[in-house]
Protein backbone atom coordinates (compact mmCIF):
# COMPACT_ATOMS: atom_id res chain seq x y z
CA UNK A 1 0.00 0.00 0.00
CA UNK A 2 1.30 3.44 -0.91
CA UNK A 3 2.45 5.46 2.11
CA UNK A 4 0.91 8.91 2.70
CA UNK A 5 3.09 11.63 1.18
CA UNK A 6 2.68 14.32 3.85
CA UNK A 7 4.39 12.43 6.74
CA UNK A 8 7.31 11.63 4.44
CA UNK A 9 7.72 15.30 3.55
CA UNK A 10 7.60 16.31 7.20
CA UNK A 11 10.21 13.70 8.11
CA UNK A 12 12.50 14.89 5.33
CA UNK A 13 12.24 18.58 6.22
CA UNK A 14 15.12 18.66 8.75
CA UNK A 15 17.38 16.89 6.26
CA UNK A 16 16.49 19.40 3.57
CA UNK A 17 17.31 22.24 5.92
CA UNK A 18 20.68 20.71 6.69
CA UNK A 19 21.51 20.60 2.99
CA UNK A 20 21.23 24.36 2.61
CA UNK A 21 24.35 26.50 2.49
CA UNK A 22 25.36 27.96 5.84
CA UNK A 23 26.69 31.53 5.94
CA UNK A 24 29.34 32.57 8.47
CA UNK A 25 30.53 36.18 8.78
CA UNK A 26 34.10 36.74 9.95
CA UNK A 27 34.05 40.03 11.86
CA UNK A 28 37.59 41.24 12.44
CA UNK A 29 40.47 43.55 11.61
CA UNK A 30 43.45 43.29 9.24
CA UNK A 31 44.18 39.72 10.39
CA UNK A 32 40.77 38.73 9.05
CA UNK A 33 40.83 41.06 6.05
CA UNK A 34 44.09 39.55 4.74
CA UNK A 35 46.25 42.66 4.93
CA UNK A 36 49.38 42.57 2.75
CA UNK A 37 48.47 39.31 1.00
CA UNK A 38 47.26 38.42 -2.49
CA UNK A 39 43.49 38.04 -2.56
CA UNK A 40 43.49 34.25 -2.34
CA UNK A 41 46.04 33.97 0.47
CA UNK A 42 44.23 35.74 3.29
CA UNK A 43 42.53 34.08 6.23
CA UNK A 44 39.02 33.95 4.80
CA UNK A 45 39.93 32.52 1.36
CA UNK A 46 42.25 29.90 2.87
CA UNK A 47 39.66 29.00 5.50
CA UNK A 48 37.02 28.73 2.79
CA UNK A 49 39.25 26.31 0.89
CA UNK A 50 39.77 24.27 4.07
CA UNK A 51 36.03 24.05 4.70
CA UNK A 52 35.37 23.13 1.08
CA UNK A 53 37.92 20.32 1.33
CA UNK A 54 36.12 19.06 4.42
CA UNK A 55 32.87 18.92 2.46
CA UNK A 56 31.24 21.60 4.59
CA UNK A 57 28.49 23.47 2.76
CA UNK A 58 29.59 26.80 4.26
CA UNK A 59 30.12 30.22 2.72
CA UNK A 60 32.33 32.68 4.56
CA UNK A 61 31.84 36.44 4.39
CA UNK A 62 34.96 38.54 4.92
CA UNK A 63 33.86 41.28 7.37
CA UNK A 64 37.42 42.23 8.27
CA UNK A 65 38.47 45.88 8.14
CA UNK A 66 42.14 46.76 8.47
CA UNK A 67 42.85 49.05 11.39
CA UNK A 68 39.55 48.33 13.11
CA UNK A 69 39.41 48.27 16.89
CA UNK A 70 36.77 46.47 18.92
CA UNK A 71 34.79 49.74 18.92
CA UNK A 72 34.81 49.75 15.13
CA UNK A 73 33.67 46.13 15.09
CA UNK A 74 30.81 46.94 17.43
CA UNK A 75 29.75 49.81 15.17
CA UNK A 76 29.67 47.42 12.19
CA UNK A 77 27.92 44.51 13.87
CA UNK A 78 24.34 45.43 13.00
CA UNK A 79 24.96 45.60 9.27
CA UNK A 80 27.22 42.54 9.39
CA UNK A 81 24.38 40.49 10.89
CA UNK A 82 22.23 40.48 7.78
CA UNK A 83 19.34 37.97 7.61
CA UNK A 84 21.47 35.54 5.59
CA UNK A 85 24.13 35.21 8.32
CA UNK A 86 23.80 32.02 10.37
CA UNK A 87 26.96 32.28 12.48
CA UNK A 88 29.77 34.70 13.20
CA UNK A 89 33.48 34.59 14.00
CA UNK A 90 34.52 37.53 16.21
CA UNK A 91 38.27 38.19 15.94
CA UNK A 92 38.95 41.66 17.33
CA UNK A 93 41.25 43.27 19.86
CA UNK A 94 44.59 43.32 18.06
CA UNK A 95 44.44 47.02 17.31
CA UNK A 96 43.18 47.78 20.81
CA UNK A 97 46.34 46.15 22.09
CA UNK A 98 48.67 47.84 19.60
CA UNK A 99 47.26 51.22 20.63
CA UNK A 100 47.34 50.43 24.33
CA UNK A 101 43.60 51.00 24.69
CA UNK A 102 41.89 50.16 27.97
CA UNK A 103 41.13 46.40 28.17
CA UNK A 104 37.88 47.25 29.97
CA UNK A 105 36.74 49.21 26.92
CA UNK A 106 37.63 46.28 24.65
CA UNK A 107 35.71 43.96 26.95
CA UNK A 108 32.64 46.23 26.82
CA UNK A 109 32.79 46.46 23.01
CA UNK A 110 33.06 42.72 22.45
CA UNK A 111 30.38 42.20 25.07
CA UNK A 112 28.14 44.42 22.94
CA UNK A 113 28.96 42.43 19.81
CA UNK A 114 28.09 39.15 21.52
CA UNK A 115 24.87 40.67 22.85
CA UNK A 116 23.85 41.59 19.31
CA UNK A 117 24.69 38.11 18.05
CA UNK A 118 22.57 36.55 20.78
CA UNK A 119 19.68 38.87 19.98
CA UNK A 120 19.92 37.79 16.34
CA UNK A 121 20.11 34.11 17.41
CA UNK A 122 23.46 33.76 15.65
CA UNK A 123 26.00 31.22 16.89
CA UNK A 124 29.40 32.77 17.61
CA UNK A 125 33.06 31.77 17.91
CA UNK A 126 35.27 34.21 19.82
CA UNK A 127 38.91 34.42 18.70
CA UNK A 128 41.40 36.10 21.03
CA UNK A 129 45.02 37.14 20.95
CA UNK A 130 47.56 37.10 23.75
CA UNK A 131 48.94 40.41 24.98
CA UNK A 132 52.68 40.86 25.19
CA UNK A 133 54.60 42.62 27.95
CA UNK A 134 54.62 46.05 26.26
CA UNK A 135 52.22 47.69 28.71
CA UNK A 136 53.08 45.70 31.81
CA UNK A 137 51.84 42.57 33.51
CA UNK A 138 48.60 44.08 34.82
CA UNK A 139 47.56 45.22 31.35
CA UNK A 140 48.36 41.83 29.83
CA UNK A 141 46.42 39.99 32.52
CA UNK A 142 43.35 42.20 32.11
CA UNK A 143 43.53 41.97 28.31
CA UNK A 144 43.83 38.18 28.19
CA UNK A 145 41.18 37.67 30.88
CA UNK A 146 38.64 39.70 28.92
CA UNK A 147 38.31 36.99 26.25
CA UNK A 148 37.98 34.14 28.73
CA UNK A 149 35.47 36.03 30.84
CA UNK A 150 33.31 36.99 27.87
CA UNK A 151 33.32 33.46 26.50
CA UNK A 152 32.18 32.14 29.86
CA UNK A 153 29.55 34.84 30.41
CA UNK A 154 28.04 34.44 26.94
CA UNK A 155 28.57 30.67 26.82
CA UNK A 156 30.40 30.82 23.49
CA UNK A 157 33.49 28.83 22.50
CA UNK A 158 36.84 30.59 22.66
CA UNK A 159 39.84 30.08 20.40
CA UNK A 160 42.25 31.79 22.79
CA UNK A 161 45.24 32.79 20.68
CA UNK A 162 45.15 33.58 16.97
CA UNK A 163 48.95 33.39 16.65
CA UNK A 164 49.56 30.25 18.72
CA UNK A 165 50.01 27.90 15.70
CA UNK A 166 52.94 29.99 14.48
CA UNK A 167 54.89 29.55 17.69
CA UNK A 168 54.19 25.88 18.32
CA UNK A 169 57.58 24.22 18.82
CA UNK A 170 59.42 27.33 17.65
CA UNK A 171 61.07 30.29 19.25
CA UNK A 172 59.56 33.74 18.81
CA UNK A 173 62.32 34.93 16.47
CA UNK A 174 62.13 31.80 14.34
CA UNK A 175 58.35 32.08 14.05
CA UNK A 176 58.59 35.75 13.11
CA UNK A 177 61.11 35.10 10.34
CA UNK A 178 59.23 32.13 8.92
CA UNK A 179 55.58 33.12 9.21
CA UNK A 180 55.19 36.89 9.48
CA UNK A 181 55.31 39.56 6.82
CA UNK A 182 58.18 42.09 6.99
CA UNK A 183 56.08 44.34 9.24
CA UNK A 184 56.39 41.72 11.99
CA UNK A 185 52.66 41.93 12.71
CA UNK A 186 50.71 40.13 10.01
CA UNK A 187 51.09 36.48 8.99
CA UNK A 188 52.33 35.62 5.53
CA UNK A 189 50.55 33.02 3.38
CA UNK A 190 52.38 30.13 5.06
CA UNK A 191 51.52 31.51 8.48
CA UNK A 192 47.87 31.85 7.53
CA UNK A 193 47.87 28.22 6.40
CA UNK A 194 49.06 27.11 9.84
CA UNK A 195 46.42 29.24 11.53
CA UNK A 196 43.71 27.81 9.29
CA UNK A 197 44.74 24.23 10.07
CA UNK A 198 44.28 24.96 13.78
CA UNK A 199 41.24 27.22 13.54
CA UNK A 200 39.40 25.22 10.88
CA UNK A 201 37.99 22.52 13.19
CA UNK A 202 36.63 25.23 15.51
CA UNK A 203 34.84 26.88 12.59
CA UNK A 204 33.51 23.50 11.45
CA UNK A 205 32.11 22.95 14.95
CA UNK A 206 30.58 26.44 14.80
CA UNK A 207 28.81 25.51 11.57
CA UNK A 208 27.49 22.31 13.13
CA UNK A 209 26.08 24.23 16.10
CA UNK A 210 24.42 26.70 13.75
CA UNK A 211 22.86 23.88 11.74
CA UNK A 212 21.61 22.22 14.90
CA UNK A 213 20.05 25.51 15.98
CA UNK A 214 18.30 25.86 12.63
CA UNK A 215 16.93 22.32 12.90
CA UNK A 216 15.58 23.01 16.38
CA UNK A 217 13.94 26.17 15.11
CA UNK A 218 12.32 24.23 12.24
CA UNK A 219 10.89 21.71 14.69
CA UNK A 220 9.39 24.33 17.00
Amino acid sequence: MRKPLLPLLIAAAPLAAQAEELVIAALGDSLTAGYGLPQGDGLVPQLQEWLDAEGADVRLINAGVSGDTSAGGLARTDWTLTPEVDAMIVALGGNDYLRGLDPDEMRANIDGILDKAEAAEVETLLVGIKAGPNYGADYAQAFDAAYADLAREHEVPLYPDFFAPLQEGRGVDEARRAYLQPDGLHPNAEGVALIVEALGPEVLALAERARAGETRAELR
